[in-house]
């Protein structure tokens, strides 16, 4: 089954998020089908805040490690493009593909000082300028578009994350992303506005996976946050061996 069937199956995609080779082959040795890297947890890795702090050079030396350590279907986050310009965020992905990639994430929202989102019209240009550029060269790629709406607090988040859906699905996405959402309710309304499979990520009060998939969720993320669990886990066992002045908290 190659990665845009794993999208249309009757229980969602759970898709292991991964930083570094070790990661990577935890998630296969734990039967994950596919799996996706958290540009926040390689950012942290590196020293950088996430939003494209890093460059793509950087991003790119990891998802090559990664690729060249797994067979499972690597999907990247390439948060939105590491360039405003079509045809830079076409090569990119055009790299990233001659690595062995089988998908994307791009997100319509940019780091300054602070997070904000793209104008979704010249947002939705660019991505199907990406589109076009990439057909061009019979790339197959799935994008999947990551929508911020419910990141950034919006007043109404479902209205508005639906009239981005038809921007972006019209300019050719393959998915979207809304990551954020909790609301079952919120998330069932989402779901039921686009043909394209919805991709939702770990919340406090996200619904069990169950419930997810009897509302019509086809994908589900993990973000940075089994990365950032991984490293409170380890000041937490540090400090065990400093405040002990032993090693048998390891053991």
């Amino acid at each position: 089954m190659n990665f845009k069937e794993l999208h249309t199956q009757k229980t969602p995609l759970l898709l292991g998020n991964v930083w570094d080779v070790p990661s990577t082959k935890t998630a296969e040795k734990l039967g994950f089908k596919a799996i996706g890297t958290s540009s926040a947890a390689i950012a942290s890795l590196l020293g950088y805040q996430d939003g494209e702090d890093m460059d793509f050079s950087e991003l790119a030396y990891f998802v090559k490690r990664i690729a060249a350590n797994t067979n499972l279907p690597l999907s990247v986050d390439l948060e939105s493009g590491y360039s405003r310009n079509p045809t830079s965020i076409a090569e990119h992905i055009k790299e990233l593909v001659a690595m062995g990639v089988v998908g994307v994430n791009v997100e319509d929202s940019v780091v300054a000082d602070t997070r904000t989102l793209l104008d979704a019209a010249e947002f939705a240009n660019t991505l199907k300028e990406v589109n076009k550029l990439l057909s061009q060269e019979d790339i197959d790629v799935f994008i999947n578009v990551r929508s911020d709406i419910f990141l950034l607090g919006d007043p109404d988040p479902v209205a508005a994350t639906k009239k981005r859906i038809q921007l972006y699905e019209a300019a050719g996405a393959n998915g979207i992303f809304t990551p954020g959402v909790e609301n079952e309710s919120d998330i069932r309304e989402i779901v039921t506005c686009t043909q394209l499979p919805i991709n939702v990520m770990c919340m406090p009060n996200l619904p069990g996976f169950e419930t997810l998939a009897s509302i019509g969720v086809q994908r589900i993320s993990m973000g940075n946050f089994l990365f950032d669990k991984m490293y409170s886990q380890l000041e937490r066992t540090t400090k065990e061996i400093v405040d002990q002045q032993s090693f048998q908290s390891i053991f």
